[in-house]
Parts: C-alpha cells; structure tokens; sequence
C-alpha cells in the first residue's frame, strides 16, 4: 500500500526549517536578556517597554513593503536582505550602551526582523503542500518552538557569566549562520499577474496594498493573542525575582512553555487540516487564559509552571492553525502580503502589549498585566464568534 500524501519534508524545507531555528535562538535570546540590559541602563520599566515595542512597530511598518517585494520581486531578494540587517543590527546592540543607540539600532532590528520573517513564512508555505499545510506550518514552527526551549534559558545563563556584549555578538553570529544557510535555498521566483480588460488591453498597475483584505480575520485573533504574549516575553523575568522566585524559575519556565508549545504542533495542524479552525481555537484560547490567570496570580513556583504548560499548550495550538487559516483564504500571487498582515498582527499586539505593560507595571504592578492579558484572550474568543456568525469562517 502506497502513500500518496505530497512530501512536506524536502531539502528546502529541511533548509528553511534549520535556518528559522538559528534566527529565533538568537531572538528568543534576547527576548528575556535585553530587557534586563535596559533596566541596567536606565532603572525605568517605561523605558523597557519603549526599546520592546519600538522594534515590534518597526517591523510592523516593513512588513506591507517586504509582502508586496515577496510577491512582484521573489522571495530570495527580501530574506536574504532581511538576514543581512537583522546581522549587522544585531553586532551593533553589543556596542549600543546608551538608550539613543538602542533605539536606533531596535528600529534597524526591526526592519531586519520585519523583512526576514515575513520571507521565511512565505518561503515556508510554498514548500508545503496546501492540503497539508497546517500540518506542514506547524513542523516549521517547531523550529521556533526549539529555540524557545533554548533561547530564553540560554540567553539568562549567559548573561549570568558574561557580559551583554559578548551575548549580543553570539546572537549575531547564529543569525549569520542562518544566512549562510539561506543562500542554498532554491527560491520560488514571483510571477507578476498583469491583468486584461474584456478587449485585451492592459490594466494600470495596482497601486501599493498594506494588507491583505482575505487575511485579516484570522490576523485579528492573533493580535488579540498576541497582545498577552509581550507581557510575558518583556515582564516576566522582573515579576518572578520580585515574588522571590529563584532564577533557574524563570528559565524553567520557558522551557516548560517550550516543550508544551512543540507537543501541541505534533498534532494542532492536522487536526486543523481535517476538522476547521474551530476544534483548535476555541480550546486554545481557554488554556491561555488559564496559564494567564495562573501567572496574575503567582505564589510560589508550582504556579508559574502550571501557567507556562496552559499558555503553551494554547499558543501552540492557536497560531499555525490561524496562519494557516489566513493562507488558505488567499491566492497564491497574494501569498505574501497575506504573510506580511498576518505578522504585522502579531508584531502589533506584541508591541502594545509591551508599551502598554510598561506603563502598568510601573504604575499599578506587575499582576495587573496578567489579569488584563487574560481579558484580551477572552476578547479573541468572542470576537471569534462574532467573526463566525458574519460568515468569516466556516469552521
């Protein structure tokens, strides 16, 4: 008996798959390390929360342009420039030792960041075969979900042993790594549509898109999703040493939320590819708001486990299927920007949630985050509702 399933696993994949790991060690690095490294600087949790979102919203702004170059100018032209500037931003972080220079080299990092990982998303679903495609985009998120279990743990070790600036440079090093890489993909090369009239003559070309219109219901779950996300990743550390969890806690915890993000993608994109977006986003969606409430109110260690194995089990679940989701509603030559709209959502939410929680943390405490994190998954929840009975999904 022969399987006539299309291949996800081919050399590009595999290629892209190692690549995308070694770019997000060295961003789940400095996820938890950089803003230790500003409050060093500067002793203000507002000025955390401004170098976290700064390069979140800079990515943000890149994102349509790099969507719009992926689908008239290909995919190579826009990763590998990406990689290049995401390089070069992140040597200069280990020279950056005022908050002016973090600032300018964030938004550098963010052009980076923005233009790369729009590309390898879309790289990525062009390997994968559409009737496999939730299946496949949750292999390849695995490669993130591996250097979350390394990254952050690994980032607070070292900044434990030596100083910023060599972590910075390390960081640097594996995504130049990743760039080597990078240029032994064989890329799908764009293939502009030129559009007729009914006599045959040529239309005037489109004029710049910022989003794909197709891809936004399931972009605006994530934002909300997101949005809790940018409390953890910038606040959390902080949190735990003042509830007087040891350190290795911390660390621990995002080796939890880890493992529990990559046992969800063994099974969350197949089960969407079969059963809809429904049978994933619904229970997902309560067991972030289960980790969140676990967090908002942590006690002792046991709770910031419990939290991190509910809110990985949920974001895991949650977003391949929605990545998904947003492809599959779009046409191939709009692959891109249905890519760039879907990041540029979870860029959005992770940048206001970290300037937002900045201003909580430093005024009403650090709880208070994790109370209103969960208000904002339990948003997504309804607003999935809402966007189901108007017909924006039929699962």
């Amino acid at each position: 008996m022969t399987n006539d399933k299309p291949r996800i696993w081919t050399r590009d994949f595999i290629i892209i798959v190692f690549a995308n790991f070694f770019i997000f060690t060295s961003f789940q690095m400095t996820l938890p390390t950089l803003p230790l490294y500003v409050q060093e600087i500067s002793n203000s949790n507002t000025w955390v929360g401004l170098i976290v979102g700064i390069f979140t919203f800079s990515a943000l702004i890149i994102r349509p342009f790099g969507g719009n170059l992926l689908d008239t100018s290909g995919r190579a032209p826009v990763f590998l420039g990406g990689l290049l500037i995401l390089v070069i931003s992140l040597y200069s972080l280990a020279i950056s030792t005022t908050i002016l220079l973090l600032v300018i080299v964030r938004v550098v990092q963010g052009v980076g960041w923005g233009l790369s990982n729009t590309a390898s998303g879309t790289i990525a679903s062009d390997l994968v075969p559409k009737e496999r495609r939730g299946e496949g985009l949750g292999y390849f998120g695995l490669s993130g979900n591996l250097a979350l279990a390394i990254g952050p743990a690994f980032g607070l070790f070292l900044v434990n042993h030596i100083e910023f600036s060599t972590l910075f440079m390390i960081c640097g090093s594996l995504t130049l790594l990743a760039l080597i890489l990078a240029l032994n993909i064989k890329y799908k090369k764009a293939a502009p549509v030129t559009k007729t009239d009914y006599e045959g003559k040529t239309l005037p070309k489109e004029r710049m898109k910022f989003f794909e219109k197709r891809a936004l219901p399931a972009s605006s779950l994530l934002f909300f999703i997101t949005f809790t996300f940018g409390g953890i990743a910038t606040f959390l550390p902080a949190y735990s040493f003042q509830q007087g969890l040891p350190s290795y806690a911390i660390q621990l915890y995002f080796v939890i939320y880890a493992i529990s993000l990559v046992a969800t993608r063994l099974f969350a994109g197949r089960i969407y590819d079969r059963r809809g977006l429904a049978i994933v986003f619904i229970p997902g969606s309560v067991m972030i708001i289960i980790g969140l409430i676990f967090l908002a109110i942590l006690q002792n260690e046991m709770f910031l486990y419990i939290g991190a194995i509910f809110y990985g089990l949920g974001f895991g679940t949650i977003q391949p299927a929605l990545q998904a989701s947003a492809i599959n509603t779009t046409p191939p030559e709009k692959r891109g920007m249905a890519n760039a709209t879907f990041f540029s959502a979870f860029d959005l939410g992770v940048g206001l949630g970290a300037m937002t929680f900045g201003l909580v943390a430093e005024f009403i405490g650090y709880s208070s985050i994790y109370w209103i994190s969960a208000t904002s998954a339990a948003l997504a929840l309804g607003l999935y509702f809402i966007l189901r009975l108007n017909n924006k999904f039929t699962s």
